[in-house]
């Protein structure tokens, strides 16, 4: 279990500034807290989460800057995105570096990463079929996870 304690985080076997290491954000302060509280905070959370968790823990730092840094994060392939079915979008320190999807529940939030094989090749078909190429997609599965469905 992952846990805040005396301004760290304990538990997960990870450096809080791994997400920082090998993307764009300098390993400030306020990146090293914000890798830090990605690193505690369980699932998906808003931008404006993250930074009220943030500002409990006594950071100062500024929505701005928690925005523009998730954003490199994310860019940079250390946080995973998705977009809630109200278009606000969610984030989440990212288990793995490959590309993979997410099975999200709507009561809970808990997030699941999946492989989607089958995606993979629907999307370069119908991209090639339209003639693109270099072509990127994303693709968010909403549900309920079994313990919601079962309540």
């Amino acid at each position: 279990m992952t846990a805040w304690r005396g301004g760290r985080c304990y538990g997960a076997g990870v450096s809080a500034s791994q997400p920082v290491r090998g993307t764009r954000v300098r390993g400030t302060r306020q990146a090293e807290a914000l890798a830090s509280a990605l690193e505690c905070l369980a699932g998906f959370r808003s931008a404006q989460d993250i930074h009220a968790e943030l500002r409990r823990r006594g950071e100062r730092i500024g929505l701005t800057t928690v925005y523009r840094h998730l954003m490199v994060l994310s860019e940079d392939g250390a946080v995973d995105t998705i977009r809630d079915e109200d278009g606000e979008t969610l984030y989440r320190r990212c288990e793995t570096s490959e590309h993979h999807h997410h099975v999200t529940c709507r009561s809970c939030g808990r997030s699941v990463e999946v492989e989607g094989r089958a995606v993979e090749l629907w999307a370069d078909r119908v991209a090639a079929e339209a003639g693109f190429v270099d072509v990127d997609h994303t693709v968010e599965i909403f549900g309920l996870c079994p313990a919601c469905a079962a309540k």
